[in-house]
């Protein structure tokens, strides 16, 4: 499968230009975007976690592993996993802040919140946990609200990210942690022509054989492509009234965890 290039109206991963955005390498009417990134997952919703493992070579264990390491979060604490798919992140954090604290899986996508609570439920986590269909550009809680909230893999879905990270910002309290786990901009030249021949080919026949899907894992190779590297994330942090903010690089940048504060 030969690799396609954006336009040059593409080339600017930042937010959506007049009434479009970019919807992998496409460019696409800005009020569309959520509804065919929702065909996407509700397509590959039944396989995602093999298909996480597949992909990465289990490595994703580690990323979140780390991410939950640097989270802080304890006992009582009150969390937001945006976009927490199947619950990985969730079931670390309901262990983490225990019988008194709470844990919120959020996801924008059905399909994928069914497959999360019920492979949640299956492995006895029930009392700390609830489970929210929301966008992540307007979420549906008060000021102030959270200890940390997390979102991974799911940022570069969004329509208009300045704004996500802002409402991001707004239901954390203050001293409160974002972390947000994406894929990210090989440091290597090397590391990332290779990384761009295994994004480009491997993972649509992938998709194909394992999923019986193949284009919903191109467009998860173009939304990679067209994501922010990581010091336009760090500022776009920033921007949203987050402080500190600091990325750490994992796996040669192939992914990368950007963290910041409330003040």
């Amino acid at each position: 499968m030969s690799q396609q290039q954006p336009s040059p109206s593409q080339e600017n991963p930042g937010q959506p230009q007049d009434d479009t955005t970019h919807f992998g390498f496409r460019t696409v009417e800005a009020s569309k975007k959520a509804g065919q990134v929702a065909e996407v997952f509700h397509s590959v919703a039944g396989k995602y976690d093999l298909m996480n493992d597949l992909m990465s070579m289990g490595i994703h264990r580690l990323w979140k592993r780390f991410t939950i390491e640097l989270s802080g979060v304890r006992p009582g604490h009150r969390v937001l996993d945006i976009a927490g798919g199947t619950g990985d992140l969730t079931m670390k954090f309901s262990d983490l802040v225990g019988p008194s604290g709470q844990v919120i899986l959020a996801d924008i996508n059905a399909s994928m919140l069914q497959v999360g609570r019920g492979r949640l439920t299956d492995r006895g986590y029930a009392g700390n946990i609830e489970y929210v269909q929301a966008d992540a550009e307007h979420l549906p809680f008060p000021d102030n609200h959270f200890n940390a909230v997390s979102i991974a893999f799911g940022l570069r879905n969004v329509t208009d990210k300045d704004q996500a990270l802002r409402d991001m910002a707004r239901v954390l309290k203050p001293g409160g942690k974002l972390m947000v786990l994406e894929f990210s901009k090989p440091t290597n030249p090397l590391l990332s022509k290779v990384y761009d021949t295994y994004s480009f080919n491997a993972l649509p026949l992938m998709g194909q054989l394992i999923a019986g899907d193949s284009s919903s894992y191109q467009y998860l190779a173009e939304s990679i492509r067209m994501h922010p590297d990581q010091e336009t994330l760090k500022g776009m942090m920033e921007n949203a009234g987050l402080v500190n903010c600091k990325y750490h690089n994992m796996t040669g940048g192939i992914v990368a965890l950007h963290v910041g504060i409330k003040p």
